[in-house]
Order: C-alpha cells, then sequence, then structure tokens
C-alpha cells in the first residue's frame, strides 16, 4: 500500500524508512540530537506515526543500532580480510572503525546506548557480537594469552573511537588531519597497542 504524507511517498515501508532516516540524523547530529519527534518530521509522518511499528523510543533505536552495528562488522571484516598477516588486518579494522565513527557519528556510543542492553534486543545483541568477535578472535591469534587478548580488544576499540572523536570535535581538524591521515594514525597505534602487548611475551 502507498501511503501519501505531506508530499511523500512510503511504499509500504515506512518502518525501513524511520531506520534510513534515524542513520541520517545520527550522522548529522550524533545520539545526542536522536529523537522519535526528529525522525517523525524528517520522515514527512505524523509524530505518532513512528509508535505503529516502534513502541518506544529505545525499540527504534535498537533497530538503528542493530543496522550499525552490521555495517560495522561487514566493514571491519572487509577491511581486515585484506591482510595475511595478523597484526596488518587488527590495524585495518581499528582503521575500518575509526572512518566508520568519522563518517556515521555512531559506534560503540550507540550500540551500547541507555535501554538498549535488554534480553528484548536480541538482534542487536547478536550483531554487537559479531563486531566485537572479528576483533576478539583476531586479538586471541597475536595476544600471548586470553586476558591479553581481551584487554588488547577494549584498547584497540577505544583508541580507534577516540581517534574518529577528535576528529569530529575538530580537535584533529585544527592541525588540518584529513580523514584519511586520522585512519592512517587509528591504524598506526593499532599496531603500537599490539606490540605494546604481544613483544617479547611468552607463548
Amino acid at each position: 500500500m502507498i501511503q501519501v504524507m505531506g508530499g511523500k511517498y512510503h511504499h509500504g515501508d515506512l518502518r525501513g524508512e524511520l531506520v534510513r532516516v534515524s542513520l541520517d540524523l545520527i550522522a548529522e547530529q550524533g545520539l545526542g540530537g536522536f529523537s522519535v519527534a526528529k525522525v517523525a518530521k524528517r520522515a514527512n509522518v505524523s509524530p505518532g506515526a513512528p509508535y505503529r511499528h516502534f513502541a518506544t523510543r529505545e525499540s527504534l533505536l535498537a533497530e538503528v543500532a542493530c543496522h550499525i552495528a552490521c555495517q560495522l562488522a561487514d566493514r571491519v571484516t572487509e577491511a581486515a580480510g585484506a591482510h595475511e598477516d595478523p597484526v596488518d588486518a587488527l590495524a585495518a579494522a581499528a582503521g575500518a572503525y575509526t572512518r566508520y565513527v568519522i563518517e556515521r557519528r555512531a559506534g560503540m556510543n550507540v550500540l551500547y546506548a541507555d535501554g538498549l542492553h535488554g534480553p528484548e534486543h536480541t538482534e542487536l545483541h547478536e550483531q554487537t557480537r559479531r563486531l566485537t568477535d572479528e576483533f576478539l578472535l583476531r586479538c586471541l591469534i597475536v595476544a600471548p594469552d586470553p586476558a591479553t587478548g581481551l584487554e588488547l580488544m577494549e584498547q584497540l576499540f577505544t583508541q580507534a573511537h577516540g581517534y574518529g572523536t577528535f576528529q569530529l570535535d575538530g580537535v584533529f581538524v585544527k592541525h588540518g588531519y584529513s580523514v584519511d591521515l586520522v585512519v592512517a594514525k587509528s591504524a598506526e597505534a593499532a599496531r603500537v597497542a599490539i606490540r605494546g602487548r604481544t613483544v617479547g611475551a611468552a607463548r
């Protein structure tokens, strides 16, 4: 069924349109700028229309976060898969994460947003696990023991997200850094972190 709403046509997929609009809204304004009212306005539907598909703000955000986790996992998998060396693969994964954060203003900050931790958000948890496993399994290859692998994964996510945030907040922009340079710096920082936790470690 085609619905005409304020001049826009929704070809029976308002739910998908709401998710798409939400992704674009977060990419422009960050998680702090997300609201159901803004999404409805951008989608050119009534303020109550989104609630016919998503019972709460959190249920809409959970589906949006699921898409983000899936996109991130795909990006990381593709970037890492282009390298045979496990260190290079992890560095590329970190760089891919940073680039996504810069492009979409979204990463772990959205996946772990308040209200998204409940058991009802099963698909989000599965996609988040797919993303973290891409890093963790590779970290376990280079780390001397599982505990170090977990710590390395945490450090890589933190660094990669931090580089993206510094670019978005204008810190790196003031230094004239391009996005490509920030991504390269993130990847190199990942290599340094990996060497710091693996060089000289007993296996």
